[in-house]
């Protein structure tokens, strides 16, 4: 059997380097080397595995080997400036670089109170996060493909070399303004109706409108749409009318005890449960992190 012990370290961090920023010229950028550098080193590594690691394409594409090297090269980044921070002196604190740690997180959560998590870490410790915005139903991708190291997914089962924590459910509404009702919906709220209104949805990743339009007339529709990847504004779509949407329950409670709202289907509010899904490593940066998500998720959902 090949031994593949002792692994270049330069050649793995060059690999997820070029992995992650899609071309062998931004990572030789980023890596300030040739983008000639960058391709040896990588073939240097398929050679030492035997095996190929990544497909020619734009962006690159790793293969399943490339994908667990990829794991590997980030988790021993993070690891070693965790144990140089640890050998640091307090007074010599400010001259450490800083850990980053890539996170894939949803709208909704990212909008309303993951960034307090994300803030509590950083009090105590010198760290940064690269966040990347995504639907719920794809993040456990990102931790697949090694792109993340943490994410709240919708998916309760764990990613190959994962741990999972229920954080709890979000409860949503379908609402639209009492004028916009009253003009779309004036006949009820069915098929018909459903596939006429104009309908708000974040981006082309969001099913929840449609899945709800399913639920309630259990038929496939195409109403009409409009796309708004802000949590900020997409709110602001369905309250001044542009059409209905889903929103948290807990952010339209007054709109809709004042009448300023009127919910679709009454009583009929889907839930999301959601997860978050870490690698599984002895970082207590992660676990720190783990913990404080926790918390806030559930002071923010209903458990």
């Amino acid at each position: 059997m090949k031994d593949i012990t002792q692994l270049d370290p330069v050649a793995l961090r060059t690999l997820a380097v070029a992995v992650r920023l899609g071309t062998f010229e931004a990572a030789a950028r980023d890596l300030h080397v040739t983008p000639s550098a960058v391709s040896q080193r990588i073939k240097a590594l398929e050679t030492r595995i035997g095996r190929v690691l990544l497909h020619r394409v734009k962006p690159l594409e790793p293969t399943e080997a490339g994908l667990v090297l990829v794991r590997l090269a980030t988790q021993t980044e993070l690891l070693e400036r965790e144990a140089v921070a640890e050998l640091v002196e307090e007074a010599d604190d400010a001259g450490t670089s800083y850990t980053s740690l890539p996170i894939a997180v949803n709208a909704d959560a990212l909008y309303g109170w993951f960034v307090d998590a994300l803030a509590e870490v950083q009090t105590r410790h010198r760290v940064v996060f690269e966040v990347v915005r995504e639907d719920h139903t794809r993040t456990a991708e990102r931790l697949r493909r090694g792109e993340v190291m943490a994410a709240i997914t919708g998916e309760p089962k764990p990613v190959p070399g994962c741990r999972v924590v229920r954080l709890g459910r979000l409860r949503y509404a379908a609402v639209a303004t009492r004028e916009f009702h009253a003009r779309h919906f004036a006949e009820g709220v069915g098929s018909a109706t459903l596939a006429e209104a104009p309908m708000v949805a974040f981006d082309r990743n969001d099913s929840l409108q449609h899945d709800f339009v399913r639920r309630v007339t259990r038929r496939h529709l195409a109403p009409p749409v409009t796309y708004l990847p802000s949590v900020r504004e997409f709110d602001r779509a369905i309250r001044v009318g542009m059409g209905w949407g889903l929103l948290p329950e807990s952010d339209v409670a007054v709109e809709l005890d004042r009448g300023d709202l009127v919910e679709l289907v009454p009583g009929r509010r889907p839930e999301v449960a959601l997860f978050w899904q870490h690698w599984r490593l002895g970082s207590s940066l992660v676990a720190e992190l783990t913990e404080e998500v926790v918390v806030a998720a559930r002071r923010w959902m209903a458990t």
